[in-house]
């Protein structure tokens, strides 16, 4: 591929179209999967756009999340066809798309070094040549999709009872990618789901095909080394490759949140780059070895590429992640947030991110899944979650249900943002006559639930006039704390030229290395985490945060050492870089020697 970065998945809508907005430019992005409501409902958007007859596939028939899933991801590449040879067949005027193709290319690519010879070049026999040189080269970017591996309800027929496994949320979208005409990956996210992984080698577009090329391919976001390899190995064995890791950042980075236990991005890329030769070794022999049952020879290791994501925020940082540690590209995800050709934000998001302040962003407990969430204070979907609460009515109405996990209370399982569980477990609180403080600490923790399922597709219907009368209209969005340091709306080659280096959208702004900013919320994590448990921290707690601590002091002395050889900086001096590792390594010892067993 020409480009280096692709745009990770954002939410549920946010870039549930991206790859039509930038495949033909040959820029890679990820589109969710998980809604297959959203998907039909865009898919019948873009056919009266286009103004092609479309033909409804009802929630009530066989299989209708695959099939869903498989239709619009086949009208996608039919739409990126099509824009792709309009670009390709358009002429090289100023203006033109043709020129912003290459344009948007970094400057040391072959391809742009080729274009910027085209432009120089005087024999007009020449200068065709290299034209036509030039549109024989152009590549599109692929059409990525994600699954969030652990989000996968079981699902129930007309009859309410329950259906074979291969119809349940995840196994259903796969198969809805699997059947699709695309040749790109799927991005397995949220941790290791075995029925579904067992499940992959079902097709044989997961399979190396008769010249040993796999059709389809399989990513990992993953946030730490051990846990990457055990997944693969899991997958290896049973004849499935992982093509690619893309490493997250546990806490810098958009939507959920993984926080690893204390291991920070730096030493974790680090140990990535030491063992990388040694796994990929491991793995093709246990791949080899169940490729054999299956009757396929293999002679080669397929490649393997490890990409890292989260908290990117300057072109230097970008650089350094790519030749120090050797990565194969990187990931830009929340800034593209900010750019209206690329992602689906609403209007009045959209200008409450662009003024928006570090303070507005925080972890939160919002998710019903349970896990850290990236939350945005002045969304909709908040005030609307707050208002309510004032009301005497928290939590949402369910209707989606693809969150749905808590068996407390009812049999079949409900979701904990909905207004059912949160009334059932208010019910419960009010008998436990506690005092005030800690009420309210425990009534918190139940209502700071949101809807995700509607929440985050709502700013597509908002922006494209998609809202339906009476619809609810609040709009949940997660983006990475990153996203503070931009200030304003920008144009798809603008953010790319700032990635490049081209621009500095950030020029002035005073932003610590991603390093120090990621270090910082680990910090505050820390700190949470020991505050919510003084009450009841035993002897095993205590352990694990001093595991958590001493992690953390581990990343501090490996980036005091990168520093000072390596690491440059932009904007930033090494001075301040050490001066921010010394800021934190004293609040990670305050917050160690303010520990109590209680």
């Amino acid at each position: 591929m020409s480009h280096t970065f692709h745009i990770p998945v954002l939410g549920l809508g946010y870039t549930i179209d991206t790859p039509i907005k930038v495949a033909p430019y040959g820029i890679s992005s990820v589109a969710s999967i998980v809604d297959d409501i959203a998907i039909e409902r865009i898919r019948a958007y873009y056919f009266d756009k286009i103004g092609k007859p479309y033909e409804e596939i009802s929630i009530k028939e066989d299989d209708s999340r695959a099939k869903r899933i498989t239709a619009y991801l086949n009208m996608m590449q039919d739409l990126i066809d099509q824009e792709f040879e309009e670009i390709k067949n358009a002429d090289f005027s100023e203006d033109s798309k043709l020129t912003t193709y290459f344009r948007l290319l970094p400057n040391e690519s072959a391809l742009a070094q080729k274009y910027q010879q085209m432009l120089i070049e005087t024999v007009p026999a020449k200068k065709q040549e290299l034209q036509e040189l030039l549109r024989n080269s152009m590549a599109k970017g692929e059409i990525d999709v994600n699954i969030m591996a652990k989000v996968d309800k079981m699902n129930v027929d007309a009859r309410g009872e329950i259906k074979e496994e291969i119809y349940s949320d995840a196994l259903a979208a796969l198969r809805g990618f699997a059947n699709s005409r695309l040749n790109s990956s799927v991005v397995l996210s949220a941790g290791m789901n075995p029925r579904l992984y067992s499940y992959l080698d079902s097709f044989t577009d997961f399979l190396p095909d008769s010249h040993q090329q796999l059709k389809k391919k399989v990513i990992l976001k993953v946030s730490d080394f051990r846990s990457a390899f055990i997944q693969a190995k899991f997958l290896a064995k049973k004849g499935i490759w992982i093509s690619e890791f893309r490493i997250e950042s546990g806490l810098n980075c958009g939507g959920h949140a993984f926080a690893t236990e204390g291991f920070l991005l730096g030493p974790i890329l680090e140990e990535f780059k030491q063992k990388r030769a040694e796994m990929v070794t491991e793995l093709f022999e246990l791949y080899q070895k169940a490729l054999a049952i299956k009757e396929i020879d293999i002679a080669i290791a397929p490649a393997l590429k490890i990409c890292v994501q989260g908290g990117i925020g300057t072109a230097d940082e970008n650089e350094f992640l790519m030749r120090y540690y050797q990565m194969d590209a990187t990931g830009w995800g929340s800034p593209f947030l900010l750019v209206p050709q690329v992602t689906a934000v609403d209007n009045e998001t959209l200008q409450d991110l662009a003024l928006a302040t570090e303070d507005d962003f925080y972890i939160s407990g919002s998710s019903p899944l349970g896990i850290p969430f990236n939350n945005f204070k002045k969304s909709g979907a908040e005030k609307q979650r707050l208002k309510r609460i004032a009301e005497g009515r928290p939590g949402s109405p369910c209707t989606k249900k693809f969150l749905v996990s808590n068996t407390e209370f009812t049999k079949q399982p409900i979701c904990t943002a909905s207004r059912k569980y949160q009334s059932l477990k208010i019910k419960e609180l009010d008998k436990e006559a506690l005092d005030a403080e800690v009420y309210q600490q425990k009534f918190d923790a139940i209502t700071e639930k949101i809807c995700l399922c509607e929440g985050l597709v709502n700013s597509y219907y908002a922006k494209n006039n998609m809202l339906k009368p009476k619809e609810n209209k609040a709009v949940a969005i997660c983006p990475g704390p990153n996203i503070a340091f931009f200030n304003g709306t920008y144009s798809l080659e603008q953010m790319v030229n700032h990635i490049y280096g081209k621009v500095n959208l950030l020029e002035g702004v005073k932003r610590p290395h991603m390093f120090i900013n990621e270090l910082k919320l680990y910090i505050e994590y820390l700190k949470k985490d020991i505050e919510t448990n003084l009450q009841i921290m035993n002897a095993k707690k205590e352990k694990s945060i001093n595991n958590f601590v001493n992690q953390l002091q581990n990343g501090i002395n490996y980036y005091r050492d990168l520093a000072s050889d390596f690491l440059k900086l932009n904007n930033i001096s090494k001075a301040d870089f050490i001066n921010n590792l010394k800021e934190f390594e004293l609040k990670l010892m305050e917050i160690k020697n303010g520990m109590t067993v209680g």
